[in-house]
């Protein structure tokens, strides 16, 4: 995937490509195994991952959610489960819980509810997601309107640890004032809102004008690539865009210097006004 990102392949194709192939290679792992002994249990994309972004060192979370807190009758699928993963030299990120739990932990955590409410089924019965949203929606905890003050207030704290400055000179492309976290921000808001996160959609609803909708995808996409070319860089999950980096990348996206401005400034100049 590395040589179609260099080969100029769209970045959202890239991004939910990777994505679409995780998801094939665990659904192949979970199919593997006999899950029907005992409760109704589904595999579910949780997080960015939910979402269906995936850069090369982005998180792999998953859950594991049981319709009854009967851990005991899967417990030996479970661990295969996860020991095949590793094996193949996949790294997940995974918690196992019931419904029940979902919805206790969601009540009381910003971060859970938020990984909830961008799940998605991988395998298993999707009725059991169903009933998840239902349980987690707004009728039961977490109303739009309190569920937007908590997310502003932790996106106030996030901008302060960055010292409230977008034009950083070592920029956390992720972290940073105006970098992919706020992206995500108003994402969440929306779907807490309204269902739904997709800028299309927002924009038939008229959350985002046409204006909006267009610098929207574009800054996202400026983003995307640049924080995959971070991670093929790097070899890890890397969203700092330190002083080597930042001249790596702006060779390989093609600036040059010439008078009056660095390649490296002219890409940095693209980043601030992103």
């Amino acid at each position: 995937m590395d040589q179609w990102f260099m080969d100029g392949m769209d970045i959202e194709q890239l991004v939910f490509a990777r994505a679409w192939l995780i998801d094939q290679v665990l659904c192949l792992a979970w199919e593997h195994l006999d899950w029907s002994k005992g409760c109704p249990a589904a595999l579910l994309a949780v997080g960015g991952y939910g979402r269906g972004e995936l850069h090369p060192g982005s998180d792999i979370d998953i859950l594991i959610l049981l319709e009854e807190d009967h851990y005991n009758e899967h417990q030996d699928a479970i661990e295969h489960f996860l020991t095949l993963l590793w094996d193949i030299g996949l790294k997940v990120g995974s918690s196992v819980r019931s419904l029940a739990e979902c919805a206790h932990q969601a009540a009381k955590d910003l971060t859970i509810i938020t990984n909830l409410m961008e799940s998605r089924v991988i395998s298993g019965p999707i009725v059991l997601h169903e009933r998840l949203l239902d349980i987690t929606d707004t009728d039961h905890m977490w109303p739009s309107q309190r569920y937007l003050q908590a997310k502003f207030e932790e996106q106030r704290k996030r901008h302060r640890k960055y010292n409230d400055t977008e034009y950083d000179l070592e920029p956390n492309i992720k972290g940073s004032p105006g970098g992919l976290r706020d992206l995500h921000m108003l994402g969440w808001v929306a779907r807490r809102h309204y269902g739904t996160h997709d800028p299309a959609e927002l924009l038939e609803l008229g959350f985002l004008s046409n204006v909006e909708h267009q610098q929207l995808l574009r800054c996202r996409a400026f983003l995307w690539k640049i924080r995959w070319a971070l991670h093929s860089l790097t070899g890890r999950s890397e969203d700092r865009l330190l002083f080597d980096h930042q001249r790596t990348l702006a060779s390989q996206f093609g600036y040059h210097d010439h008078t009056g401005a660095l390649a490296v400034e002219q890409f940095m100049q693209s980043y601030f006004r992103t």
